[in-house]
């Protein structure tokens, strides 16, 4: 596949991922009684955090998910090369695991989002998570949260909502994996 139709892909994806979670934010909070881990199972399903967040591997009919490391976010041992100047306007390349993104924002690694207290979301408090997906910053209070993550249509979730996508995220078998660091565009690796 070339880099032009992987990009046209990866951009379709996003866009998908995104038009999933508007009309996840756009339907009524989950009816009374719902359990909220299934609700938070629902919505990380439709909402495509697997796509990002879940390395791929090559399948027999092609790249797939690879869920025995479901969540745990770009490999730690991968680093991807910051993206080539485009010759016209901008432009984006990915890492063959889906999982990390670079262009001109720099390098960014789709984080561990299982409970792994060393390396995921397991020293996280609820509200870091809420303030991280409301306000577009990582531990909800420091840098900005980097494309591709369209936290701006996440934030439009319901409390109720993002509350099961934390209760969920809290069940999952937790992975030991350190993504690496976000790479600013003007750093050197």
């Amino acid at each position: 596949m070339s880099i032009r139709n992987r990009r046209r892909a990866a951009l379709l994806g996003i866009v998908l991922c995104a038009g999933a979670l508007a009309l996840a934010a756009g339907a009524s909070s989950a009816p009374k009684g719902v359990d909220p881990v299934a609700r938070g199972r629902y919505l990380v399903s439709i909402c495509g955090c697997n796509d990002c967040h879940t390395p791929w591997k090559m399948g027999e009919k092609g790249p797939e998910p690879d869920m025995s490391r479901m969540l745990s976010g770009h490999p730690q041992d991968i680093k991807l090369k910051p993206a080539p100047a485009p010759k016209d306007g901008w432009g984006w390349t990915g890492g063959q695991t889906n999982t990390a993104v670079s262009g001109p924002w720099g390098v960014s690694y789709a984080m561990n989002l299982t409970p792994d207290t060393g390396s995921g979301l397991g020293i996280w408090t609820e509200d870091m998570f809420l303030r991280a997906i409301r306000l577009g910053k990582h531990w909800g209070q420091s840098r900005r949260v980097m494309p591709p993550m369209p936290w701006q249509v996440y934030r439009n979730m319901t409390d109720e909502d993002l509350h099961a996508v934390w209760s969920y995220l809290r069940t999952v078998p937790p992975i030991e994996n350190r993504p690496p660091d976000y790479l600013p565009p003007d750093a050197e690796d």
